[in-house]
């Protein structure tokens, strides 16, 4: 098991000096920042692989490269997208990259009602509250995770198109795609771990797919390699009753086909909202302490991250992912894991 910790590049307010100093990380999670659908220069990787190597940090997950609408909605240049994240793919392998992480959730990645909801210890975290989210007018959001290039109707017109294709539409654009870039990863010896949606339902009508046990079965079916698998988050796939996260992992990680791993704990309230908490198992619904011991159990070589983190002792930055909290979640994971390690020993 390798902890590693995202990085959002040089213009990140938690630098890679900062980071260097939680005694577990040794590892960045990391992109190259640029618009969805182009290719990564050779330079551009390599400028940032050779900052992480700098600071005493190796670069073997990128998270993420993005997947275009036109991909997911099967329309426009999405055979010319395909070969674009193809290349993408070639390209940071050359540069030691081990591991990708991706999505295929439509239009927007994860979807809070509240970015700074204020806890009674007065640290502040994401939360999404179900009666909010029903108000909410998704062509007029602005959130970490989304596309802010779209005007309001583009997104209309994304959201509308999603609604025309459904589920079994998005599936089957979903297969196309993994059966085309799987044979390049395979050659490039590249895992390619796909990223449940979060929250694990449908929004706004839009169609989500990777969310319970039942479709992550049908996605790792779409092609017979372990190569093809999974970025099996906590929080994402946790917040739902319906979801077993620690069967899930003592299923997944058995078969081979998690390659990445997000820890982060969440709060799931009565009518099914959620909010972001600390990673201490008691802060929380999910029992962090047991995640591991499943994960460990399996003999899990993959890659860990913290997830997900609170605003503490009067940190800002970007929502979710300041470093103090993060870095008690790292040092949380790695001391549960030692103490599993010697358990075991």
């Amino acid at each position: 098991m390798k902890i590693t910790f995202r990085w959002y590049g040089k213009d990140d307010p938690v630098t890679l000096a900062k980071i260097r100093q939680i005694p577990c990380v040794s590892d960045i999670t990391t992109a190259v920042y640029k618009p969805v659908g182009t290719v990564w220069e050779d330079a551009e990787i390599a400028d940032t692989k050779d900052a992480c190597n700098e600071s005493g940090l190796t670069m073997e997950v990128i998270e993420s490269i993005p997947v275009h609408e036109d991909i997911k909605l099967g329309r426009g240049k999405y055979k010319e997208y395909i070969e674009v994240f193809k290349e993408n793919i070639r390209r940071v392998s050359k540069m030691g990259v081990k591991c990708v992480c991706y999505n295929f959730m439509p239009v927007f990645d994860w979807t809070r009602s509240n970015l700074e909801w204020l806890n009674e210890d007065g640290s502040t975290s994401l939360v999404y509250h179900k009666e909010d989210v029903d108000k909410m007018d998704p062509t007029k959001l602005t959130l970490p995770g989304w596309d802010s290039s779209y005007s309001p109707d583009e997104v209309s017109d994304l959201i509308k198109a999603y609604q025309e294709i459904g589920e079994e539409g998005l599936w089957k654009n979903l297969e196309y795609f993994i059966k085309e870039i799987m044979p390049v990863a395979v050659e490039c010896d590249v895992n390619m771990a796909i990223h449940p949606d979060d929250p694990p339902w449908n929004i706004f009508g839009i169609p989500r797919i990777i969310t319970n046990e039942k479709n992550i079965d049908r996605f790792l079916s779409l092609y017979d390699d372990t190569h093809h698998g999974l970025t099996l988050c906590s929080g994402s796939l946790g917040c739902a009753k319906f979801n077993d996260y620690t069967a899930m992992v003592k299923k997944y990680a058995g078969m081979g086909r998690i390659h990445f791993a997000h820890i982060r704990n969440i709060k799931v309230l009565e009518d099914g909202s959620f909010e972001e908490s600390g990673h201490f198992s008691p802060c929380g619904s999910l029992d962090i302490v047991e995640i591991l011991k499943a994960y460990h159990d399996a003999g899990f070589d993959g890659y860990i991250r913290p997830d997900h983190g609170r605003m503490i002792w009067g940190e800002t930055g970007k929502p979710g992912y300041g470093l103090y909290d993060r870095a008690l979640g790292a040092m949380y994971i790695a001391g549960i894991w030692e103490t599993l390690d010697k358990l075991k020993g």
